[in-house]
This record gives C-alpha cells, sequence and structure tokens, in this order.
C-alpha cells in the first residue's frame, strides 16, 4: 500500500511521514523543493503542489491512501484527481475553528470537497497548536527571557503536533474512522504554567510581564510572521469572523469554563500529551 503526505514538510505532515514509515507504509512525501525537505529517510520524495493540480499526476501514480493538507484554492480539482488516480482514502488536517462554525473560508472547503468525493474520508481538526508559540514566544524568550502578555493566567488547550499525527496515521491505517472529524485539543493550561513548562525544560527562569494587549499587540506585529498575522485574533481585538471586539474583556476571559475538551484520546485511546512534554521536545527552538 502506497500513501501520499502531501504537506509533508509541515509541523504535522512531517510526523504523519515517519509514523507511516514507523508502521512500514511505503511512503510518498509531496513538497514544494524536494532539495530542502529533509524529511526521513525512507520517503520518496516527489516535487508538486497542491495550489496546481497539474503538478500532481506523478505525485497520485499508484497511491492508494492520502493526508491532505489543506490548501483551499484548487481542492475541487485535487480531489477529482486523487479519485481518478485510485486513491480510497483521505485523512484531511483541518481545525477547531471548523467545529465551532468560525471557520468557514480556509479548512470547511478542504472538508466539503473531500466529503463530495466517493472516498472514505477522516477530519482531523486540530486546536491552537503548541508550536504556536514558537513564533509568538520564541523571540522574547530567546533574546531577553521574558514573555509579554495582558493575562498569562488565562488557560487554553494547546495540543502537541504529534496528537494531531497520531490520529491522522491511526485514520489512514486502520479501521472504523471513515465519516469521523476528531477535535484534538491538549489538556488545559494557562499560559503562566506554558511559561514555566518552557522555563523549566530550558533550566532558567523566564519572566512574565504584564502589558496592555495594545502593547502585545505591537510587539507582535514589529516579529511579523504568525505573530504579526495573529495578533488581532489572539489577542482579543477581533474575534473568529473578523469582527471588532474589546481586548480588554476578551484579556479576562478563562477558557476553563468551557469545560472538558476532546483530544487524542477519543481517536487512538491513548492520553493527550502535555504542554511540558511538548516544551522538552522543543527545548532547542528557545535556546
Amino acid at each position: 500500500m502506497k500513501i501520499l503526505v502531501t504537506g509533508a514538510t509541515g509541523n504535522v505532515g512531517r510526523l504523519v511521514t515517519e509514523g507511516l514509515l514507523d508502521a512500514g507504509v511505503d511512503v510518498r512525501a509531496l513538497t514544494r523543493n524536494p532539495a530542502t525537505a529533509g524529511l526521513p529517510a525512507g520517503a520518496e520524495v516527489v516535487a508538486g503542489d497542491l495550489s496546481e493540480p497539474g503538478t500532481l499526476r506523478k505525485a497520485l501514480d499508484g497511491v492508494e491512501r492520502m493526508y491532505l493538507f489543506p490548501i483551499p484554492q484548487a481542492v475541487r480539482e485535487v480531489v477529482g484527481a486523487a479519485e481518478r488516480a485510485g486513491v480510497q482514502r483521505v485523512a484531511t488536517l483541518s481545525s477547531g475553528a471548523v467545529t465551532a462554525g468560525f471557520d468557514t473560508l480556509h479548512h470547511l472547503p478542504v472538508e466539503q470537497a473531500v466529503e463530495a468525493s466517493g472516498m472514505e474520508w477522516t477530519h482531523v481538526r486540530a486546536g491552537e497548536l503548541a508550536t504556536n508559540k514558537v513564533a509568538l514566544w520564541g523571540p522574547s524568550i530567546r533574546e531577553e527571557r521574558v514573555v509579554r502578555h495582558p493575562n498569562l493566567d488565562v488557560v487554553w488547550f494547546p495540543v502537541h503536533e504529534r496528537d494531531i499525527a497520531d490520529v491522522a496515521v491511526r485514520a489512514l491505517l486502520g479501521d472504523g474512522h471513515h465519516g469521523a472529524a476528531y477535535t484534538v485539543n491538549g489538556p488545559p493550561v494557562s499560559l503562566r504554567d506554558q511559561v514555566r513548562a518552557i522555563a523549566e525544560a530550558l533550566g532558567e527562569e523566564i519572566r512574565c510581564e504584564r502589558v496592555t494587549p495594545e502593547e502585545a499587540r505591537e510587539r507582535y506585529v514589529r516579529q511579523g510572521g504568525f505573530a504579526a498575522v495573529a495578533a488581532d485574533f489572539l489577542l482579543g481585538f477581533v474575534d473568529h469572523a473578523g469582527n471588532p471586539t474589546d481586548p480588554h474583556a476578551t484579556a479576562a476571559f478563562d477558557t476553563s469554563a468551557l469545560g472538558p475538551q476532546p483530544t487524542v484520546r477519543e481517536a487512538t485511546g491513548a492520553a493527550p500529551r502535555t504542554f511540558a512534554q511538548w516544551a522538552r521536545d522543543h527545548v532547542a527552538d528557545f535556546r
């Protein structure tokens, strides 16, 4: 059996590739630039771009199952090409924002295209990725050993990317997952305790400094990249739909009031990895 992993160099796709290889599966990994992919030995690395379906002919040849990274621009053409090539099962990387009804433009169209096909499908809806903290806090921790935020006592459910990959691998290889949409979160943990976990992994103190939402946004915008793009939403200046909100009110919201959240356990039976474990796995990112 040959499985195509798209988005193979991503935080999750790389681990899906690794997990499938560990299971003894024949893996073909899709990337725009094979020369710099650095994927695990044993994967057949091929060039292709999900936004250009015409580049996928070689990648899809002989493939029976596929891990689909969410690129909505040409997803119906991609899904159609996969069906014609004989792909029978798809595990889609999606977002918990779809579960909550907030994401209608990016991940939802990918889910809908897959569901409209004749293939077996499973959606893996990731919650807040713990790896976001590398982009958000990495610069200030590396340079100053400090994290600045309006309210570090807010609780959230950051998920280890390995938990997401484990669900995708299980859906691709196991039975009983067709038609399922798994929302995968991590255990609840406050931002302050996340900082503490990173500090313990480093073996060094990291200061927590309270700033206004406006000050935090200014710093994120200066950082650029994901921090700049996500600043308004993460700091409460806009809601999931992009509507203006009061960041000072949002900063006080404690998500622990939401109650238990679905985790990897629903799909694999395994306990979710903790943020502390994620911090140990990523300690080099903060040195």
